[in-house]
């Protein structure tokens, strides 16, 4: 299943949606009236309904040839989950080639990771697939391109085996991590630099898991204006989503809705000689295999 938020141009109300090849299902106009109704009301609703209910909707989705399409190019999209009801936890230098960049470009000892390198990511970072990512310049000069595969967490869990970590995956997303480099520098941590308002578009859906398939084999790819900047593969992970899943469960419960930003490979913009950072008018365009397109101009 793909799974989108969308609303209409000519009505505001957040949908949750089907993608389909031929349009948009409607899923609170399909249940309507029927059990299924309140999970359908956000994807965060669907994901908190559980399994059985996954699969039922799933069922009558696949039954529903019939129902009216909503055109994909009549919609407005936003993001799978507009507002985590937590941070969303993140992983730093999980590409050897990444880590590489990033240490020279510091001034730093090359050094990989021996453990998951993590950080969050404030919930009102989230952006939409198509939104503008708005620049405040007053606190950064020096804004960065992170592509990334997100992980949507499905099931509740405590010190989860990386065996069984993917059991525990809704589904997969694009995010870019959009970076204030200044203030990550400044501040000597990730947090701040990373959780200006706007700086995590993500979308444009989420695959669930079933339907997306190995999760190291994954193709990702950010352009600026047209020029690519990085492209790289899910297969280059120091640390696969599994292991990601089984470091951060250990003694820490993992919730049903909890977001998982898994890392960037190389070709960020602090790592280029000279470094570039994005403008206002620039065009970010990121793009997860199978998952899809993001595009988001950058403002002041």
């Amino acid at each position: 299943m793909r799974y989108a938020s969308f609303s209409l141009t000519s009505d505001p109300v957040v949908r949750l949606g089907a993608v389909r090849p031929d349009g948009m299902i409607d899923l609170g106009a399909l249940t309507a009236g029927t059990p299924l109704e309140p999970a359908t009301a956000s994807l965060l609703a669907l994901i908190d309904a559980g399994p059985e209910a996954w699969e039922h909707l799933r069922q009558t989705v696949d039954a529903a040839s019939s129902v009216p399409r909503v055109p994909l190019a009549g919609i407005r999209w936003h993001a799978p989950i507009a507002r985590p009801r937590k941070n969303i936890m993140c992983l730093g230098l999980n590409y050897a080639a990444h880590a590489r960049e990033s240490a020279l470009a510091r001034g730093r000892d090359v050094k990989l990771p021996e453990a998951p390198v993590i950080f969050t990511k404030a919930p009102l970072t989230v952006n939409g697939p198509f939104g503008e990512v708005r620049v405040d310049r007053g606190a950064t000069s020096q804004v960065d391109w992170e592509v990334e595969l997100g992980v949507i967490i499905g099931r509740t869990g405590r010190n989860i085996s990386a065996d069984r970590a993917l059991e525990h995956v809704f589904g997969y997303t694009a995010i870019n991590d959009v970076t204030a480099r200044d203030l990550q520098q400044r501040h000597a941590q990730f947090f701040k630099g990373k959780s200006l308002d706007g700086f995590c578009p993500m979308g444009p859906m989420v695959v669930t898991a079933d339907e997306f398939g190995d999760p190291q084999a994954k193709r990702l790819t950010c352009r600026v204006n047209g020029v690519v900047k990085q492209d790289g593969s899910t297969a280059d992970m120091i640390f696969p989503v599994r292991s990601i899943i089984e470091w951060l469960s250990r003694g820490m419960t993992i919730e049903a809705g909890d977001i998982i930003a898994t890392g960037t490979p190389e070709g960020v913009g602090m790592g280029r000689t000279p470094p570039e950072y994005l403008h206002d008018g620039d065009l970010l365009e990121t793009e997860v295999e199978s998952i899809g397109l993001m595009r988001n101009r950058i403002t002041g």
